[in-house]
């Protein structure tokens, strides 16, 4: 007898309001309850906390839901600081006091290494700055609402394509949080509206610059009006009619200078969104990396320099690797106009096999790593044929490190420093710095 397919019933979900206990944060910042022993994640929550929450999702091993009301708020609990804390998307944390904050991002270091590398380590001093105004880059989003007619200028909500409309922007850099309600009432006047893709603002430690992504062009008054504005502002214009391209119409370069040399950006190249966090951690990735006048040394992942430059001071030569060829040619640049020729660069897909390039068939005494979110899983395998006896690895995700670490510890590394960089305060984002020493 023929047998027909039958999909499974849906299960209907209970969306009663119902009363849990929140045990923990993930190494996101989300609130974790448990029922029957299966994880139910509630944005905004805190350990410790009694909270009334309605389920928006069930599967088999987990739930999602969201947070009506603290019953029994935590002691650690603080009001946001920021009036649209509830509605955007950017800062998760502003209800955690700050020490706590700390605490929870250690804690969630430690247990996500002892995890995967079994191994219990007392962390080093986290790296702090200042918990306000910190950001010296951020992307304005802008989109015309077709029901109102009305220009949404802001950030995106929480898990919601939408805007938030934000003027007013306490993390962001004071300078660049000044020039966001002139610029928002500046835009409100232009004919297309609609076709305002975003605003880019970045902060040099000589200029302040601004982006502006058109998808049609500009009238020449409005033209006129945003380089005004930006002569106003002493700022740096940047129009970007097409995806990449960049037209320099007001100002100079940006540059910055806090790891002791000067490093030249375009408003599209990486840069850390953290000042004062960036020096400190350039300046602990050096001392762990123990650098002498004797010492060759592979910066990968190097970007514009941030590493590089630094180290090259220090050691006998350097050579940094990155995947993107714009910022191999701006970091060479970039040693020239430091006048560092013990430094070289090259482009390469790190995801891919490294030996047939011409750098990787020397030995370096150290190594530095500092990849994307996605982590290093192309290359680490190849570290300990290098010949580095000390590796350290800049993360901004503690999954993907504790992964890579597996495989460090595989090839006679051991983990000798852990610690935490507090890239991003009042958020759930996790960095995080590792020194590797040979066995």
């Amino acid at each position: 007898m023929a047998r027909f397919f039958q999909p499974k019933k849906k299960t209907q979900l209970d969306t009663k309001h119902q009363s849990v206990k929140v045990e923990k944060l993930d190494h996101q910042g989300v609130g974790i309850a448990f029922q029957s022993g299966k994880p139910m994640f509630i944005e905004g929550a805190l350990p410790t906390e009694q909270v009334l929450v309605q389920l928006t999702e069930s599967k088999s091993k987990f739930a999602k839901a969201n947070l009506i009301k603290v019953q029994t708020p935590s002691k650690e609990r603080v009001q946001p600081f920021c009036r649209h804390y509830h509605q955007c998307g950017g800062c998760n944390l502003q209800h955690l006091e700050e020490p706590a904050q700390l605490q929870y991002k250690q804690q969630a270091l430690s247990g996500l290494m002892r995890k995967f590398s079994g191994q219990t380590l007392e962390l080093s001093a986290p790296i702090t700055g200042e918990s306000l105004g910190y950001r010296r880059r951020a992307r304005i989003s802008v989109m015309l609402d077709k029901k109102t007619r009305q220009l949404q200028f802001g950030f995106r909500r929480k898990q919601s394509k939408q805007i938030v409309t934000v003027t007013d922007c306490p993390v962001l850099d004071v300078d660049l949080n000044a020039m966001l309600p002139e610029l928002y009432q500046l835009l409100q006047t232009f004919t297309r509206q609609d076709s305002i893709g975003h605003v880019e603002l970045v902060k040099g430690d000589n200029t302040k610059v601004m982006v502006l992504r058109h998808l049609k062009p500009l009238t020449s008054k409005e033209q006129q009006q945003l380089e005004s504005f930006a002569k106003q502002h002493q700022a740096t214009l940047y129009l970007m009619p097409q995806a990449e391209q960049l037209d320099l119409v007001v100002g100079e370069e940006a540059h910055y200078l806090e790891t002791g040399t000067k490093i030249p950006f375009a408003p599209n190249n990486f840069i850390q969104v953290n000042q004062t966090v960036n020096q400190k951690m350039v300046a602990q990735a050096l001392a762990w990396l123990e650098l002498s006048k004797a010492d060759h040394v592979l910066d990968l992942f190097c970007g514009l320099g941030n590493f590089s430059l630094p180290m090259a001071q220090l050691a006998k030569s350097v050579i940094g690797v990155e995947g993107v060829d714009a910022m191999v040619v701006k970091a060479s640049e970039n040693a020239r106009l430091n006048q560092i020729d013990n430094v070289s660069f090259y482009q390469a897909n790190l995801e891919q096999d490294m030996s047939s390039q011409p750098w990787a068939s020397e030995k370096f005494d150290k190594i530095l790593l500092d990849p994307a979110r996605a982590g290093a899983s192309g290359i680490v395998d190849q570290l300990a044929g290098l010949g580095a006896q000390r590796v350290v690895y800049v993360s901004c995700n503690p999954a993907t490190l504790a992964r890579d670490s597996q495989s460090l510890l595989e090839q006679g590394y051991q983990l000798e420093k852990l610690g935490m960089l507090d890239m991003f305060p009042h958020t759930g984002h996790l960095e995080s710095m590792a020194l590797f020493v040979m066995r």
